[in-house]
């Protein structure tokens, strides 16, 4: 299938690229590609050799890693940075970013850059990872194709308010000696139980937490809002993944800080956004207005 020009919601046209299925794993990787695997295939190998090395102290350190710095994804690099969805002051903004780093699912730049795609072109052909092209493509293998995401969104140029900032130029030209050190001291203060049960299965937790937003909230569960798109919110998710499941909420409003929009849907990074209101320290806090909300309401 050729290029096409498709029209998107607010009637303006856009160009989508023609569709075409990749081979997952015997194509051209490029370093970014084998340096992501990496990461991901380690964090996996060393869940797989928890069992042997188990302590429950270690475990629980792992758990409780994957909380916090997954946490810091769903505020930091998501509702703070790709959405704009509040402003803190900077050294609590950059203090937020740098904890992210350790959820292990890249840079600000990178990560943030993706997700402003998806939502520029969600289900469509230029969509970064899109559940059109299957279930473990937008779960996982979409993240080891560069190339492939550079052929359907463009280069990073929807990224230049942070690419002006020096930290997040710094976190992208340091973030794996962040990550080593990291690794190091743990290892150091632990030993295998800490790099298996805490490194390992507490990242692999957080990876498929975060994964499970791309492809099974694009598949199963319910629509509050009637999108143009095929996000759907799934509530028994959401206190795993910090509210983020709430998926067809925040593709209706996605500049809205918060994704649980009523007071049975857990929304754990909203409680900790209003805890920062409270304080004084989050401001310019966006929230979906009555009227966005009728507009995008299904019909009774």
């Amino acid at each position: 299938m050729g290029d096409a020009t498709k029209e998107d919601v607010s009637g303006s046209s856009r160009k989508v690229v023609g569709k075409k299925r990749r081979a997952y794993f015997f194509r051209k990787w490029t370093k970014i590609d084998v340096m992501r695997a990496s990461s991901v295939g380690t964090v996996h190998f060393l869940c797989l050799l928890a069992p042997f090395y188990f302590k429950w102290e270690a475990l629980l350190f792992g758990v409780i890693l994957a909380f916090l710095t997954s946490l810091c994804i769903t505020f930091s690099y998501h509702r703070n940075l790709a959405h704009r969805s509040f402003k803190l002051p900077k050294w609590l903004e950059y203090s937020f970013a740098y904890f992210a780093l350790f959820a292990l699912q890249g840079h600000p730049i990178d990560w943030v850059s993706t997700h402003r795609f998806h939502h520029q072109f969600t289900d469509s052909d230029r969509d970064p990872h899109s559940p059109m092209e299957g279930f473990w493509f937008s779960h996982v293998f979409w993240i080891f194709d560069t190339n492939y995401i550079r052929e359907k969104c463009g280069g990073r140029d929807n990224v230049m308010d942070l690419k002006q900032q020096w930290f997040y130029r710094f976190l992208r030209n340091t973030i794996g000696l962040h990550i080593m050190t990291f690794w190091t001291l743990v290892y150091l203060w632990g030993g295998l139980p800490y790099l298996t049960c805490g490194i390992g299965a507490g990242g692999a937790i957080g990876y498929n937490g975060t994964w499970l937003i791309n492809s099974a909230c694009h598949i199963w569960g319910s629509r509050a809002w009637n999108t143009k798109d095929t996000s759907r919110n799934i509530w028994w998710l959401g206190p795993f993944t910090r509210g983020e499941s709430w998926h067809n909420n925040h593709h209706a409003f996605e500049a809205s800080a918060r994704h649980g929009l009523e007071w049975y849907q857990v929304d754990l990074t909203w409680y900790l956004i209003s805890l920062f209101r409270a304080l004084g320290l989050a401001t310019d806090v966006k929230l979906p207005s009555e009227a966005q909300k009728r507009k995008l309401a299904f019909p009774r």
